[in-house]
């Protein structure tokens, strides 16, 4: 006679095999939607302007009519990516402008380790409806920033404020996370 148990162990062998090759094929599955969510939400945030993306540099600029009779307040924030020996605050912390209008105003930052090195300011506009409003005509966001030991400097940023910004919107938040980026990789 056979004992129940011999006849059965080939079969919940193979079974099992085959679980752990599906838990294998959706663990693996799954950190391949995990890489891709990155750029897929870069992308989605480029469109739709969430997440106060502004899409980067203003290419053209076209003449367009100052509305003077309306304010917008432009608040100017500066954080630090944790740990990074950086100093790092706007010039002012915030504005009174018309849509239409250009303004300049800048942020100051100095590295405070003993080497040089290279940093890189990541903007975000807030509320995020406001970001496809805000033009950068000019920021030291375009390019990665060198530093020599010790060395600071005063960076530049020219905007301008689309007059089609509902009316709604009376305060734009612009705000700068500087990170330190290795110089091997540029």
């Amino acid at each position: 006679m056979m004992k129940p148990e011999q006849s059965t162990t080939p079969t919940t062998a193979a079974a099992n095999r085959r679980v752990v090759r599906r838990l294998l094929v959706v663990t693996a599955a799954m950190f391949a939607f995990g890489f891709a969510m990155v750029p897929l939400y870069d992308v989605l945030c480029e469109i739709t302007g969430l997440n106060g993306k502004t899409g980067g540099r203003v290419v053209a600029v076209e003449p367009m009519q100052a509305d003077e009779t309306r304010t917008v307040t432009v608040e100017f924030v500066a954080n630090l990516n944790l740990g990074a020996p950086w100093e790092f605050a706007p010039q002012v912390t915030r504005m009174q402008v018309h849509p239409g209008q250009f303004y300049q105003t800048h942020f100051w930052a100095r590295n405070t380790a003993d080497q040089p090195m290279t940093g890189q300011a990541i903007p975000s506009v807030s509320p995020g409806l406001a970001a496809s409003h805000f033009h950068k005509i000019e920021c030291f966001c375009f390019t990665r920033q060198q530093f020599q030991a010790g060395e600071g400097k005063e960076m530049p940023v020219a905007f301008r404020i689309d007059p089609a910004l509902p009316s709604d919107v009376r305060t734009v938040t612009l705000s700068y996370t500087f990170f330190r980026i290795d110089n091997a990789g540029g």
